[in-house]
């Protein structure tokens, strides 16, 4: 299975990063950083959320009406600017997922991205949407249906081979509480590896978190 960072360095998600920036009024390799840093942390907060009856079957529901169809249309989403009614469901879709959580993951990736918490929200409203709309293809595609499956669709994309340390930093960025302490205290986690160490971590999160956040 394709992972998320893959399909953001494919064509298709270069034009979605172009868009993106476009319709936000952002540097591309702003939209890119936030965007390889905030997809894997949406997608490990829909994990958490799969992992019990409740949260598995509203998932669902929210992936049947996210069937993909927004992905043969995005010329005409990013013509003229995103219209309000997609952000707006961007907004809803970023509160329904990261919850209570939404403001403190806004404000750690805004810092390790180099750019206001407000750009951030502003981006990922954009994006959340097409991210559901790929992960609807998905599900259909893999015939999803039930929350292990779910369960599994999600881990395929995050990189089946990503570390428990990888992990664990998702984990961190989710459970920050935005008084910005989460960026020291995993500063020198995704700052500090070298290249050779990078190669050495495997999965599609080991270059992410090898240096990613520094990326031009």
């Amino acid at each position: 299975m394709t992972g998320i960072l893959d399909l953001l360095n494919s064509d298709a998600g270069k034009a979605i990063i172009s868009g993106v920036a476009g319709s936000t009024g952002q540097d591309t390799s702003k939209t890119s950083s936030v965007l390889t840093m905030a997809l894997p942390v949406l997608m490990k907060a829909m994990q958490r959320n799969a992992s019990t009856p409740k949260g598995a079957e509203g998932l669902m529901g929210a992936l049947d009406q996210h069937d993909g169809g927004i992905l043969d249309s995005l010329g005409d989403l990013f013509r003229g600017g995103v219209d309000e009614e997609v952000r707006q469901d961007g907004d809803k879709i970023l509160g329904h997922v990261l919850g209570d959580k939404k403001h403190g993951v806004e404000k750690v990736i805004g810092q390790k991205a180099g750019v206001d918490t407000s750009v951030v929200a502003d981006i990922l409203k954009t994006a959340a949407p097409i991210l559901m709309g790929v992960l609807g293809r998905q599900k259909r595609e893999n015939n999803v249906r039930g929350a292990s499956d779910l369960t599994g669709l999600l881990g395929g994309l995050l990189g089946g081979n990503s570390t428990q340390r990888e992990q664990s930093f998702l984990e961190q960025i989710l459970d920050a509480d935005g008084d910005g302490s989460i960026v020291d205290d995993v500063a020198g986690m995704v700052l500090g590896n070298s290249s050779s160490s990078q190669q050495k971590s495997g999965g599609l999160l080991g270059g992410l978190l090898g240096g990613i956040f520094g990326r031009k």
